[in-house]
């Protein structure tokens, strides 16, 4: 009812971010901003349209190939909007406006992205991104529409060749771990052959250590025997001492609960023969170590 009252005042009514286009007998007359207007109907005034100052975008989907050979779906988003000093270029010279971006994107992205291989375009979607906008911008200015952005939201190989990425991928982070597991168990073994060889090391100074004390142990008894009793000699000090060790040896084997059985040959002669040995034995550890 309002719209006919003010069409029968000549008023109409241009909403914000929106102007009119009025025509006087079917030419170009003015652009109308946003508020109230006089349109005097009956001196040939009229609203030819409405064009919107907003921003607005237009998705693009372009298929096309690259270097090597593998076909890609490439999205681009452009955010356009009229100009308002240059509306009337905007409502006047194209009839069908996102056709006409979307031919403007197919032509750039189709010059672009052949020259790249795979790889490449996704590494270099924001120089694509800028040739399109730029290209855009040159050719949309003309007629009135500012690019306000170009964004490439989405680059999609064919299905088999994103499988053959992903195991491509796969393999290589697989390679890396077996390496890193490798290198992993050769420190492991290092280490261990170092901690062997010192363990091995150590026991074996105790070692010589414990039977040089040993040694010294018996220079001492047997010289100071030697000394309390008078007339003994150094090997009958010996004899004795061994003998001794002999028996508290045997001792020890037989006291032992979980000791496996052992056969040794026993009697006076074999006492004499053990003890020979072990003299003769000591004797050389003792020149050995001096």
């Amino acid at each position: 009812m309002c719209e006919i009252m003010g069409n029968l005042l000549c008023l109409v009514q241009v909403d914000q971010s929106t102007v009119a286009i009025k025509e006087t007998f079917g030419k170009f007359d003015d652009v109308l901003e946003p508020g109230c207007h006089c349109v005097p109907w009956i001196f040939g005034s009229r609203l030819a349209g409405h064009l919107t100052l907003r921003v607005q975008q237009l998705d693009v989907k372009c298929e096309t190939k690259t270097k090597d050979n593998v076909f890609v779906n490439v999205v681009a988003s452009i955010q356009y909007r009229a100009l308002t000093d240059k509306a009337s270029d905007a409502f006047y010279k194209l009839s069908n406006t996102r056709a006409q971006i979307q031919a403007y994107v197919f032509d750039v992205i189709r010059a672009s992205v052949p020259k790249l291989n795979l790889d490449d375009v996704f590494e270099q979607k924001n120089e694509i991104a800028k040739a399109v906008e730029e290209e855009l911008e040159k050719a949309m200015s003309a007629y009135g529409f500012e690019i306000v952005q170009t964004l490439i939201v989405d680059i999609e190989p064919d299905e088999h060749v994103k499988r053959a990425m992903n195991e491509i991928n796969a393999a290589a982070r697989l390679r890396v771990a077996a390496t890193e597991k490798a290198e992993a168990e050769k420190i492991l073994q290092i280490k261990r052959a170092e901690g062997e060889a010192e363990s091995k090391y150590l026991s074996g100074l105790g070692i010589a250590r414990q039977r040089q004390a040993i040694v010294d142990g018996l220079r001492d008894s047997v010289l100071g025997f030697s000394v309390n009793v008078p007339g003994t000699t150094a090997k009958d000090v010996m004899d004795m001492v061994l003998v001794t060790q002999y028996f508290d040896t045997m001792k020890e084997i037989g006291a032992a609960s979980k000791s496996s059985a052992v056969f040794i040959p026993h009697g006076p002669g074999a006492v004499r023969d053990v003890a020979t040995q072990i003299r003769d034995g000591l004797l050389q550890g003792s020149a050995a170590a001096s």
